[in-house]
């Protein structure tokens, strides 16, 4: 008999929320959050840690990377696939970044 630890079976079961994360722009608010899936409360309460972390940052000060990577982690436990449109194409960035 095989036995599975909590976070195999916490795959299998499959997400049980959807964040999409919107950079406005410049000006406050920086952030919007669409959800598609998932219950009003565990929305809510993963949408207040998000702003928390993101509240005035926009996408290109440094604190925004370290924010970032906390809320995909904190997305991961929780089971909510999120989905950032940060409003340019993140790959180019991360090419310049790399010269």
């Amino acid at each position: 008999m095989t036995t599975y630890g909590e976070e195999d079976q916490n795959r299998s079961i499959g997400p049980l929320g959807h964040l999409k994360i919107t950079y406005l722009g410049p000006v406050s608010p920086h952030w919007e959050l669409t959800s598609s899936l998932g219950t009003k409360e565990l929305i809510n309460e993963f949408s207040f840690k998000i702003m928390a972390r993101l509240n005035f940052l926009p996408p290109h000060d440094p604190q925004f990377k370290r924010n970032r990577e906390r809320i995909i982690k904190d997305a991961e436990r929780e089971r909510i696939v999120l989905e950032w449109d940060l409003g340019y194409d993140e790959s180019e960035e991360q090419q310049i970044s790399t010269r």
